[in-house]
């Protein structure tokens, strides 16, 4: 049987995963302790540069340097010097690999997919090959091991428990609240569609250009101030209009001052939609 059975690196700030090893184990306890290993993940760097929690089956090991930290789930019966013997082999690895600033820029979980292939090669060769030059490095690990022993800690306190972690109370999330707007009206898309007539009309004058883009842009999108927005944008209009007398009849004046505050007047209607309370989660 594997005495290594799930490895993974994560960044220590965050815990992003970068990669990880493809595990064929589905049972209850194993999950559990993927699980468990994740939430540890988001917390160490609130640990020193090495660490065990111990389970009933499993154990998670977990080594950290910088901002790179090598984490794996391992059977009881593996030694704790193999199994860092193993995450000491894989940031050197990984560090090898990839530089400091691929690693902080990395967005996305996973992000070193590629590297996926390595972690199970050298999980098969701490599983299966016993050789000379893994021997002295054990010894080596037992060594440090004896001078600087890890943090124990057990799977229940990788978790959160009773609403407490580390000691501070958890934090009480107020649900972020929900920008969608009410669907647009027929009276809307034709104030739209005015709106886009009078920007080209204004093409050559970019500033009227901009005014009827923005009231666009009012009415198909939530925006904070957006009372305050309407208001100065319907006075920049009118007065814009009024500069431009001399070149426009009367007709188009107010044409343009008409379309005007029909978008003022749907801007200020259309409200937030309200939020479903089941979202079905």
């Amino acid at each position: 049987m594997s005495m290594i059975l799930f490895a993974c690196v994560v960044r220590v700030r965050d815990g992003l995963p970068l990669s990880a090893s493809t595990d064929f184990y589905h049972s209850q306890d194993f999950l559990e302790c993927r699980r468990r290993l994740k939430t540890l993940a988001l917390r160490l760097a609130q640990y020193p540069g090495r660490g065990s929690a111990e389970g009933l089956d499993f154990s998670i090991h977990f080594s950290s340097s910088r901002d790179v930290a090598c984490m794996a789930i391992c059977s009881r019966q593996c030694p704790a010097a193999m199994a860092f013997c193993f995450l000491e082999t894989l940031w050197w690895e990984f560090t090898a690999s990839y530089d400091t600033t691929c690693i902080g820029l990395a967005s996305r979980p996973y992000a070193f997919l590629e590297f996926d292939s390595v972690i199970q090669k050298v999980k098969w060769h701490f599983n299966y090959v016993n050789s000379t030059q893994m021997e002295s490095s054990l010894e080596k690990i037992q060594e440090e091991l004896k001078f600087q022993p890890p943090v124990v800690l057990t799977l229940e306190d990788t978790d959160v428990a009773n609403g407490v972690m580390n000691g501070h109370p958890q934090m009480h999330l107020e649900p972020a609240p929900n920008f969608r707007m009410e669907p647009v009206t027929a009276l809307g898309i034709l104030s739209l569609i005015l709106n886009i007539m009078c920007a080209a009309l204004n093409l050559i004058r970019g500033i009227h250009l901009a005014e009827h883009s923005l009231q666009c842009y009012l009415y198909l999108f939530y925006s904070p101030a957006r009372t305050m927005k309407v208001v100065l944008m319907l006075l920049f209009i009118c007065l814009g209009n009024m500069y431009l007398h001399g070149l426009r009849n009367l007709w188009q004046i107010l044409f343009h001052i008409g379309v005007a505050f029909l978008s003022s007047y749907q801007i200020l209607t259309r409200q937030l939609q309200e939020k479903q309370s089941d979202c079905g989660v």
